[in-house]
């Protein structure tokens, strides 16, 4: 059955839309060819459009000729302005942009851990409103935010999750009240998935697997272009997976014993130790400890003498890594957050070289290219994208 002309002219909206959003600034003769739209139909889409206050003329393009079809076209980024959060364990970041993505405003705070919930939510949401003043934006449309835990695949809420601090759902359901915006909440390591993929090292990759690799760990599950979440958002919790080498197995409460117990920051710092490499503290939430990125940085400037501890950690990741290709048959798993990122492809290369030895399943394996603002930007592009659903809709 063919589509009736609204929905048709909405399917060609949105589609202009993506593409001015992706590509822009456009001619209208670059459009047709993009499209495959006839000129007559550009052209109306074009002026309804600008009608909407949704595309402006930005330029002209180096034709000689000038004309209509010389004239570039642009998404209104002040149309919409979207906030991202990075809920960590001690401290939280914020970016401002508008909806092109370009960052009016940001800023960090750290949170630290003897902060009593009902402080540490008003202090995160202070930091949101004051950093949105000073971007001089109008209300927000739409805010990403990413932290650590699990996320209900029903209700979308972050879950209750032991050894996090209470004030991370506080701080969603406060959000989600006081803000007249679109309020998303993703898993970390997700949003950091999602970044690697849009604009990161994973770009070419639609099936994948993210390692995130910071002061905890965990893993995203890319597939088709996708995410996988599980029946109960726990897909990636590859912190609990048993591995050989640990002291005892994980439980239902805890992942000691588990993935996390070889190559958490505080294992790799003191596997770091055992090889005689400093490892400087770094400030987390008010609380000095050892910073694993740091240590994977010295190592790798101290040449053949930062092998031992290197080619160990490699050990280390191919475990978890050869555990996750026996399953999914990735194809491509990327080590990413700082240690991911501090690593490199030196590490990298250690990594996929064991795997090749643990298992028949070709898996090529790569650095992160975005580092610890991976979840920064996998959130702005989901409060992005919210944006874009709701204003890019017939009516919107």
């Amino acid at each position: 059955m063919p589509a009736s002309p609204s929905t048709a002219r909405a399917i060609n909206d949105r589609l202009a839309l993506r593409l001015l959003q992706q590509d822009g600034p456009l001619t209208a003769t670059q459009l047709k060819t993009l499209t495959g739209l006839s000129r007559p139909t550009v052209a109306d889409l074009v002026e309804r459009l600008r009608d909407a206050g949704l595309i402006q003329v930005v330029g002209e393009s180096g034709a000689r000729r000038r004309g209509p079809n010389a004239r570039l076209y642009g998404i209104v980024a002040d149309r919409a302005h979207l906030a991202a959060l990075d809920v960590r364990t001690g401290s939280v970041a914020v970016v401002v942009a508008d909806l092109l993505g370009a960052t009016l405003a940001e800023a960090t705070m750290p949170i630290g851990s003897d902060t009593g919930t009902e402080p540490a939510v008003e202090q995160a949401v202070a930091l949101l409103e004051r950093t949105a003043r000073e971007a001089g934006t109008a209300p927000l449309h739409s805010v990403g935010i990413g932290a650590p835990g699990l996320i209900d695949p029903v209700t979308g809420e972050l879950r209750d999750t032991s050894g996090l601090p209470a004030w991370h759902r506080g701080l969603v359901r406060v959000l989600q009240r006081r803000l007249p915006a679109t309020v998303l909440v993703e898993n970390e390591t997700n949003l950091a998935a999602v970044a690697e993929h849009r604009v990161g090292a994973a770009r070419d990759r639609d099936t994948f697997v993210l390692l995130w690799l910071g002061h905890g760990i965990g893993a995203a599950v890319m597939l088709d272009g996708k995410l996988r979440r599980g029946a109960s958002g726990g897909a990636g919790e590859i912190g609990f997976l048993p591995v050989p080498g640990t002291a005892g197995i994980p439980s239902d409460v805890s992942c000691d014993g588990g993935f996390h117990s070889l190559v958490g920051s505080a294992a790799i710092c003191e596997l770091a130790a055992d090889h005689g490499i400093k490892v400087p503290p770094y400030a987390r939430g008010g609380d000095a400890e050892p910073d694993a990125a740091a240590a994977v940085r010295a190592a790798l400037g101290q040449g053949a003498e930062g092998d031992p501890f290197l080619n160990a950690l490699a050990d280390r990741l191919a475990l978890g890594a050869a555990a996750v290709a026996s399953v999914l048959d990735p194809g491509c798993v990327v080590l990413s957050g700082e240690v991911g990122h501090a690593g490199g492809a030196g590490l990298a290369d250690r990594v996929e070289e064991r795997l090749a030895r643990m298992s028949p399943l070709r898996t090529e394996v790569r650095a992160g290219s975005l580092g610890g603002a991976a979840v920064l930007r996998g959130a702005l592009l989901t409060a992005r994208e919210a944006a874009q659903d709701a204003l890019f809709a017939p009516g919107g």
